[in-house]
């Protein structure tokens, strides 16, 4: 038990007995007398609790310096025990480390001359090893050089083989290029002498039949000059004048259209009064027809007067031409306008066509085109614009036949594709069957080429010159056969 354990249960014996005297006066006594006498008796009790506590404390601090000075003798002997033990020890340890380092020493030296010794016997086993290697790296090296000295021989003979394989072969193929190249210049020379003599015969056919037409065009020539004769004379009558154009208009139309898309001499009005030329039939929305009017028109005396106007007149005349040739261009239209434009029969306009290309420029020059399309609701129309003006109806045509066939033509496509459909299944029937065929036949081979090698495999095969001078014959007894065959 400590010093500081005994102070403390000290202390608490003399706190109960303070409470347990202050405890019992109360219970003898109430009242102030009583009350005095218990501060009397508790001052008194403090003192002598003091008292005793500061003898205690006293007397405590005696023992423990007391004990302290024990405890210190007793710890100077220990620490002067172990002082002299310690210093026992270490004298048995040097004692002990100089055996040590003896003993090490020796051992040392033993195993310096054990391992001197041992370094002995291995330099002289390393030493008949590298003789014995060397023997038998001198005596490979000279078995190598004998073989590859066999080896090189062996290699020459086989290259001298190869190389007068190789010049057989060689001979063989120049022999047979140029036996070739032979035949086929043969060919050659033949086909281009053969070539040669058809075209110069043929030249000399196409040189006779030019000429022959050229007799020809100077005959042709001879009566275009009488025709020229006679087309002044035409062209001198009014009624001839009106003939020429009408059969000119008629061989374009014939040219162009069918014979059910237009018709001659028609009477467009729905009086059936004046009959036209000729006349368009343009397909209506009611399934019908409307007439687009035509008529040809050639005023020739006018246009014969502004020509010699414009080669040999002054410019007053020039103009006095023009002047007339309007004039003449405004009765056309107005007549075709009012003989043979009667919508909804006809269309809302007619066309004039003129039989020249020279007439119908000076109409278009003049700016005559849009005065007419307005005022007379005609439109004007050269050789080569009546042919332009024509493929475009056509063309109007046959989209019109197109949309009223559209039907039978989503019908058709439509059996189209059933068939197509058909067509694909039967595709792919037929992909399938020649997959399955390809694989039999891969098969096929496989086992036919694996029976071949099995029965060829008891079979001496040939060394390469041997196989090559076997191949190189083949070729010229096929020759031969086929020689002796022709």
């Amino acid at each position: 038990m400590t010093i500081e354990t005994i102070l403390l249960i000290c202390l608490l014996a003399v706190s109960a007995a303070a409470l347990v005297v202050s405890i019992l006066a109360l219970r003898r006594g109430r009242g102030d007398g009583y009350s005095r006498q218990l501060e009397a008796g508790q001052r008194e009790l403090r003192q002598e609790l003091l008292s005793s506590v500061q003898g205690s404390v006293q007397s405590l601090g005696e023992l423990v310096a007391a004990n302290q000075r024990t405890a210190a003798e007793a710890q100077n002997e220990r620490l002067a025990a172990f002082e002299r033990s310690l210093a026992a020890r270490q004298e048995a340890l040097q004692s002990s480390l100089q055996s040590l380092g003896e003993l090490i020493a020796a051992t040392q030296s033993r195993t310096a001359q054990l391992q001197n010794d041992r370094f002995g016997e291995i330099d002289g086993h390393l030493l008949q090893k590298q003789d014995a290697l060397a023997r038998a790296l001198a005596l490979q090296f000279h078995q190598f050089e004998e073989r590859f000295g066999t080896f090189s021989l062996e290699n020459a003979q086989r290259l001298e083989e190869i190389r007068a394989s190789v010049e057989k072969r060689l001979s063989y193929l120049q022999e047979d290029n140029n036996r070739k190249l032979d035949e086929m210049r043969r060919l050659v020379d033949e086909k281009l002498q053969k070539t040669l003599e058809e075209r110069v015969t043929r030249s000399f056919q196409l040189v006779s039949e030019k000429l022959q037409e050229v007799y020809q065009g100077l005959g042709e020539m001879r009566n275009l000059a009488v025709g020229v004769g006679d087309l002044k004379k035409v062209l001198s009558n009014v009624k001839t004048r009106g003939i020429l154009g009408e059969v000119q208009l008629g061989a374009i139309l014939e040219e162009i259209l069918a014979p059910g898309q237009y018709a001659r001499n028609v009477a467009t009005r729905h009086d059936g009064k004046n009959y036209v030329e000729y006349a368009v039939k343009l397909p209506a929305e009611d399934g019908g027809h409307i007439w687009l009017p035509i008529d040809s028109k050639f005023p020739a005396d006018a246009y014969a007067e502004l020509r010699e106007s414009y080669e040999n007149g002054t410019p007053e005349q020039v103009n006095a031409a023009l002047s007339v040739l309007q004039s003449r261009i405004k009765s056309f239209a107005k007549d075709i306008r009012d003989k043979y434009i009667d919508p909804p029969y006809t269309t809302e306009f007619g066309i004039m066509f003129l039989p020249f290309e020279g007439l119908y420029a000076e109409v278009v020059s003049r700016g005559m085109v849009e005065t007419l399309q307005h005022e007379y609701k005609v439109n004007v129309a050269g050789p080569s614009t009546m042919a332009a003006l024509l493929n475009s109806l056509q063309m109007g045509f046959r989209t019109f036949a197109i949309q009223q066939r559209s039907g039978e033509v989503w019908k058709v496509l439509g059996a189209v594709k059933t068939e197509f459909d058909k067509f694909g299944g039967v595709l792919l029937a037929t992909q399938k069957r020649l997959e399955q065929a390809n694989h039999e036949l891969d098969q096929l081979v496989g086992v036919r080429t694996r029976q071949i090698q099995r029965t060829l495999k008891d079979v001496t095969s040939l060394q390469e010159d041997q196989a090559g001078q076997v191949f190189a014959r083949l070729p010229e007894e096929e020759a031969t056969a086929a020689m002796a065959e022709e």
